[in-house]
């Protein structure tokens, strides 16, 4: 059984991206994967940035991005709170991540996830006990 993983954004946008398909398949297995062992999670804030990626990059339709977004929203979704926000501060100022980063990180340790499915973070680092894993090394 797969473990609670949480999906960065930039995974999430591999899904509609034709230009790279190894990524785009790897993308998509992954997504199925969680949603059918119902262990993925994702936050509010990657399902906004979701959304402005792929319909400014990747020129998908509003429409169609929008019903994406539902459908990733039947994966757990972390809505942030002020202490969320505060503790994303001290990951950035004590680890270096980018604020943005940091929210995710603090989102994926808040929901209990083992795992942290990412490209732009660096693999195999260990944050409060998630793992960063880049899937498409």
């Amino acid at each position: 059984m797969s473990a609670r993983s949480f999906f960065d954004t930039n995974v999430l946008i591999y899904t509609d991206d034709r230009s790279a398909s190894a990524k785009q398949r790897r993308a998509l297995d992954l997504v199925a994967e969680y949603r059918r062992a119902r262990t993925g999670v994702v936050s509010l804030q990657v399902l906004q940035e979701y959304f402005v990626a792929v319909t400014r990059k990747l020129h998908v339709d509003a429409a169609i991005a929008r019903r994406k977004v539902e459908l990733l929203a039947e994966f757990d979704v972390v809505i942030p709170e002020l202490t969320d926000v505060l503790a994303a501060i001290d990951l950035h100022r004590l680890h270096g991540f980018s604020f943005w980063d940091a929210l995710v990180l603090r989102a994926a340790h808040q929901a209990g996830c083992s795992l942290l499915f990412s490209e732009d973070m660096q693999d195999a680092r260990e944050i409060d006990g998630v793992r960063i894993i880049n899937p498409f090394k």
